[in-house]
């Protein structure tokens, strides 16, 4: 069933909305200001989920979309842009080769591995403030990996045709540059009929992260990495980010991604901001060399380097687009507390407080991946009981977390085709305006 836009009467001002169906607000936007920055992310918007990366599909036309919107346009992602599993192998084999690709600069620029891997639209790659020792601890992971989940499915209470578990295993390790993953979809499947044997190898897998961090420690690079959990139940007191433990047939986490310090999408921000400054007013505010790197971790630090550093009358509109926010009830002495997380909730957040401050009116988009082929993600749901004003009454968080500081102004319920389709006819329209 099409859900039809039937809020075209709500006020213009998106970012004063909470779960809003009304995109011809958002495309009046697009088309008619200049000065508008889109940071969007990538699985779940405009491509859909799937178990296996290398099976992931893009549109031509969007790519067509995103290279009309110029500098108006960056992506932010954890995934990366490089390697066997990178966008742009799917963007080569999208356009049937690499040269088209770079002579009419089709890649998607921005930032991957969370903030640290910078690329132009001609797909040029850069790792700024990365060491070389770094990268080789990294190149590494993915084999280590690789030969936990080998000796672990070895185990007979597993009880994995051995054939079967390399097959399991290809699909599971992603040997990405900068953020080596553990993607546990594949296994969550298998295990379907026995949760607790997914649960156990998912401790298992969170183990191998833990020891993997005490061995970087060990070498030096203590302050080199994190492990990012997807999705996940927020951060804890020291920063840390929750795992999502399984429970029943919820896969909980199922990304164990190895990152980089500084490869958080909130601190991708600042960097696809700095360099968005430069290009309208030939300064950057944060220094040329300014990365991710360098950025404090903690959002009110973020929030307020931006105050102290960027020019308010050149502040764009900034458009955040994003697909996995959680929102978790945690029963503690009888009380519920909520853990919120997700991999997008950071830099979304950080938007819709750099749009408070500046009075930008930024805008937070929220896309419904979950009629993908991972099915760890809860629907919007929606109220259809008079076709002529669909409404969405519920959000992707627990719906009894009412003090949750994220506000999603807009959602697409019919997921990446529908956004595709929405992004596509307003940059189609932008060009003629």
């Amino acid at each position: 069933m099409v859900v039809k836009d039937t809020s075209a009467n709500f006020p213009l001002n998106l970012s004063t909305q909470s779960l809003s169906l009304n995109s011809q607000s958002l495309s009046k936007i697009l088309i008619e200001q200049e000065n508008v920055l889109i940071i969007q992310d990538l699985d779940g918007v405009c491509m859909g989920l799937v178990k296996d990366p290398l099976t992931r599909e893009i549109e031509p036309r969007y790519l067509e979309a995103a290279k009309s919107l110029g500098n108006h346009f960056y992506v932010l992602t954890n995934g990366e842009h490089i390697g066997k599993r990178g966008v742009n192998g799917i963007i080569e084999k999208t356009l049937g080769d690499r040269t088209t690709a770079k002579e009419k600069g089709l890649y998607l620029q921005g930032l991957a591995g969370g903030g640290v891997q910078w690329q132009d639209c001609y797909g040029n790659v850069s790792h700024p403030g990365v060491s070389e020792a770094e990268m080789a601890f990294l190149e590494a992971v993915p084999t280590k990996i690789a030969n936990c989940l080998r000796e672990l499915g070895q185990q007979s209470k597993y009880d994995l045709d051995q054939t079967k578990l390399e097959e399991y295993i290809q699909a599971t390790v992603l040997d990405n540059k900068v953020s080596p993953t553990a993607n546990l979809n594949v296994f969550h499947e298998v295990f379907q009929d026995n949760p607790q044997l997914y649960a156990d190898l998912q401790q298992e897998i969170k183990s191998l992260m833990d020891r993997l961090l005490a061995s970087a420690q060990k070498q030096g690079l203590a302050d080199s990495f994190f492990v990012h959990y997807a999705p996940n139940l927020g951060r804890d007191e020291e920063g840390q980010e929750i795992m999502q433990p399984a429970q029943d047939r919820d896969s909980g986490t199922t990304d164990f991604q190895f990152m980089l310090r500084g490869g958080i999408k909130e601190v991708g921000v600042l960097v696809i901001l700095n360099h968005y400054y430069f290009l309208q007013t030939g300064s950057y505010p944060l220094g040329k060399d300014f990365n991710a790197r360098q950025a404090p971790r903690d959002q009110s630090a973020l929030l307020r380097l931006v105050r102290d550093n960027f020019e308010p009358t050149v502040m764009p509109t900034i458009i955040g687009v994003g697909d996995t926010v959680t929102s978790k009830a945690i029963e503690t002495n009888q009380q519920l507390e909520f853990k919120r997380g997700g991999s997008d909730r950071g830099f979304l957040e950080l938007i819709q407080a750099i749009g408070r401050e500046f009075k930008t009116d930024n805008v937070v988009i929220y896309v419904d991946s979950s009629g993908g082929e991972v099915k760890n993600r809860k629907p919007l749901k929606l109220d259809r009981s008079n076709l002529e004003e669909v409404k969405v009454i519920e959000g992707p968080g627990d719906s009894r977390d009412t003090a949750d500081p994220l506000t999603l102004n807009l959602v697409f319920p019919q997921g990446h085709p529908q956004y595709i389709d929405f992004f596509c006819q307003t940059a189609q329209e932008k060009k003629k305006s």
